[in-house]
Parts: structure tokens; sequence; C-alpha cells
């Protein structure tokens, strides 16, 4: 539909301006990408630390970094929901409190007990009533039929709080395991709380996966399009360091609090087990575009000249203002969705957001140059006997 436009409108497209002249090749919007680039290839060394600077002061808070599930405690003050969670949270009583907003079942396995049920029954009440962190629990009954055991615990603390995290761990990996050690009985936790628990530890245990397979396919891809061996590795490293930084950025946001009041927030919140999943995919996307557009044009110039300072001046110079333009309409996009008033969106735009405007720019215009200017011919070095052997691709 679009060519079709464009053929129907012609030259008529033309008729309202965005510049008062025409710019020749070479001058006017090329003029300012000409000197930004001469300005790099003059001090690629500081550029290059620059940037590396920036990115790993961004990437520091990602070493706190904790997964977990946003509760209704940090929705918007007057809703529903967090009206609701508040009277629970402010009650007093047994399977009140906090807690209570997530409670979790325990149930003992007995089709393969050794013990009796009540005696089982009694090592597992004794057994929760010394573990810490256990606000209240119902006796612990067995089912009609007898074959399980039921109790519902009510944590000290709330479902997103680390301490409730801590809990499931020590219930699942110590108290009950002990308190059933020799019977032939099995333990096992269930609720909200603890199925949000173990998707987390899935999503953490899968994520470094994900992105291993999804960096090992891209260098693949970019060492048969360019022909290199260090463009592909650059790449790499280089959407790493991208992915870090907006991680750390998410972290001292929502976790440490520092947007609380910019962004709407009640209090601190953990990390949507899913959501450096999510960003990964699609900022990685976003980036391999900025990268094949800005790379191809440098290549074409390699081809071309054989000179690798002017082929990064040229491409830089040639694609500086798409590049720019282009990630901040994408970043204008999701800064936009920081108006929802469910946290888990807000989490997500400003996430993508920062990555897409931290890639397009520190990374696409500041870190890839500098380093190709430092590497010289080297950038595009690559064994014989590996080219022969790789399938020709173009751009």
């Amino acid at each position: 539909m679009v060519p079709a436009a464009l053929g129907l409108i012609g030259t008529r497209i033309d008729r309202v301006r965005l510049r008062r002249r025409p710019v020749a090749e070479g001058t006017g919007g090329r003029a300012g990408g000409n000197r930004y680039a001469a300005l790099v290839a003059r001090r690629p060394r500081a550029f290059l630390a620059a940037g590396l600077a920036l990115l790993a002061v961004c990437a520091v808070p990602m070493l706190s970094l904790r997964l977990g599930h946003v509760d209704a405690s940090a929705d918007r003050p007057g809703s529903s929901t967090r009206t609701a969670y508040d009277w629970i949270a402010a009650a007093d009583g047994p399977g009140l409190g906090k807690g209570a907003n997530g409670p979790v079942v325990t149930v003992v396995d007995l089709s393969g007990a050794r013990a009796p049920a009540d005696r089982i029954a009694a090592d597992v009440t004794e057994a929760l009533t010394a573990t810490h962190g256990i606000a209240a629990f119902t006796p612990v009954r067995p089912s009609p039929d007898g074959r399980i055991l039921v109790t519902t615990l009510t944590p000290a603390t709330g479902p997103q709080d680390a301490a409730t995290g801590t809990l499931l761990d020590t219930l699942s990996g110590r108290t009950l395991p002990k308190a059933l050690h020799d019977t032939g009985a099995r333990a096992f936790l269930t609720g909200t709380v603890a199925a949000q628990a173990d998707f987390r530890a899935t999503i953490g245990e899968r994520l470094p996966l994900v992105v291993g397979i999804v960096l090992v396919l891209a260098f693949l891809l970019l060492l048969a399009v360019f022909r290199s061996l260090v463009i592909p590795l650059k790449a790499v490293v280089l959407n790493l360091l991208t992915t870090a930084a907006s991680y750390g950025v998410l972290v001292a946001v929502f976790q440490w609090g520092w947007g609380d009041a910019l962004l709407g927030l009640s209090e601190p919140v953990p990390i949507e087990s899913y959501v450096p999943m999510m960003m990964f995919a699609i900022v990685f996307g976003l980036s391999m575009d900025y990268e094949i557009f800005l790379l191809s044009r440098i290549a074409e110039a390699w081809h071309r000249t054989g000179d690798n300072r002017l082929a990064v001046g040229e491409g830089l110079s040639a694609t500086a203002r798409v590049i720019s333009a282009a990630a901040f309409i994408m970043t204008a996009v999701f800064l936009s969705f920081t108006a929802s008033p469910t946290v888990v969106v807000k989490m997500l735009a400003l996430g993508l957001a920062i990555s897409v405007i931290v890639d397009a720019t520190v990374v696409r215009l500041v870190l890839v140059p500098a380093a190709m200017f430092l590497m010289g011919r080297a950038n595009w070095w690559i064994p014989r006997r590996l080219d022969r052997v790789l399938p020709h691709l173009s751009v």
C-alpha cells in the first residue's frame, strides 16, 4: 500500500517542504554528520572510554536485580484492588495481615507414607511452628479419603516481598523435607505465590539460555553477511552492554525506588519476572536494525575504497541522523505507555525506551564507530578457510 500510495501522489508529495532550500549531497544535512564523524575519528579512545563508562554506571544496579511479581500493593491508591489489599493487610487476626494477600497451601502426599498420618501431621505442625516468617497456619488436617494432609500458611510478609520468597525456599528446601524425613511422604506448595515463585525460577534459569542462543545466531548471521570475525563479536558484546545498562536502570527506578514520584508509584517493587526476557527480545530486534543499517553503509564504502577510516566516517555521517530520528520516535512511543496505571506496563515502557535510546546513541553512534576507527583494517579480517565455507549473503 505504501508504494501504491506514493505512486498515486507522485511529485505532489513535495508540495509541503520541510526545508526552505534543497540540501546538496555532502552539505547541509550531511555536514553535521561529517563533522561528528571527523570528531570521533580524531579522538576514538576518548569516545570509546566515555561510552563504556556511561554504560558501566547504568549497569551497576543490575547486580541487585531481584525478579518477582508486582502485587496489588503497588496499584494506584484508591483503586479497588489496592483498597482491598490494604484492608486485608491492616486487619488483625488469624489468617489476616500482609501475608493473607498471598496464602500458601501446603499439601503432604501420603500415598507412599510408611508412618501414621497423625504422626506426620504432628511433625509438620512442629516444623511449621518453628519456621521463621510464618504468621499463622491452619491445623494440618487429612482429606476425607486420607490420601493427603493440607494446611494453609499465612506468611508474615506480602506476596512481592523478598522475605516471602525466602520463606518458600526454606519450606521446600529444608523445613518440610526435614519434617518428612524417613516417612515416605512428600510435601508440595501451591497457591498463587508458590506458582509465581516456580515461574520466576524457570525464567531465571532459561534467560541466559535464551540470550545465548539469540547472540550466537546473530553472530553467525553477521559473520556471513560482513565476512568478518571482529564485527559480529563487537556487535554481541555491545548488545550485552546495552542489555545490562537497561536492566540496571530498571532496578534503580523500580526496585530502588528512584522513580517513584515521577512514575506515580507508591513503593519500590521487584522486577516482574518476564520483563527482562521480553525486553531483550524486543530491543535486540530493534538494535540489529540499527546495526545492519550502519554497518551495511560502512561495508559498502569499505569494499569501494579499501580505506577503513574513510568507510567508517562515510557510513556514520550518512546514517547518524536517520538512526537518531528512528530511535527518538520509538522512545517517544514507549515513553507514552508510562502513563498507564499498570506497574508492569510502566516497567516495560521505560525499559524499552531506555534500551532504544542508549543503543541508538551511545552504542551505534559512539561505541561502534570509535571501536572501528581504533581497530582499522582488523575490522574486516576473516580466516580464508572460514571465508570459503560461509554462505554468501547480501544485505
